[in-house]
């Protein structure tokens, strides 16, 4: 497993603490949302870095978007993202929503083969949950 530079890791632990702010703000306001995490390729930081909302149930995915709560989810991250410095050009492409209950369908529970799916080129030690 390769090792950050110490640019990297700041600049990594600097995503998590703006996404842990993003994550706790978002369990109190959308129904079903349970969990976030990010993988970046720091060779390609930040149009590499994808962010992952997870929730228990498709359903509730489904429910959340009729609501346009993910543009409040998205809205958030990026209002995080921005107060460390990160400019993500698109956000809306950066940001996936997924569901407990997809990952146990089709990978079994298993979360670190279902984000592997996720980016190309990608640094195992990169990936951090929330």
């Amino acid at each position: 497993m390769m090792k950050l530079s110490k640019t990297n890791q700041k600049i990594d632990n600097n995503v998590c603490k703006a996404l842990t702010i993003a994550c706790e703000s978002s369990l109190h306001e959308i129904a079903g949302f349970v969990w976030l995490t990010h993988r970046a390729n720091y060779t390609n930081f930040p149009a590499s870095l994808v962010i992952t909302c997870v929730f228990n149930t498709e359903k509730e995915i489904d429910g959340m978007k009729a609501l346009k709560q993910d543009e409040l989810m998205i809205a958030t991250i990026q209002k995080q993202l921005l107060k460390v410095g990160v400019v993500v050009k698109n956000i809306k492409k950066s940001v996936r929503f997924d569901s407990e209950q997809a990952c146990q369908v089709k990978h079994n529970g298993q979360w670190a083969d279902r984000l592997a799916l996720g980016i190309v080129k990608q640094k195992p030690n990169a990936r951090r949950f929330h």
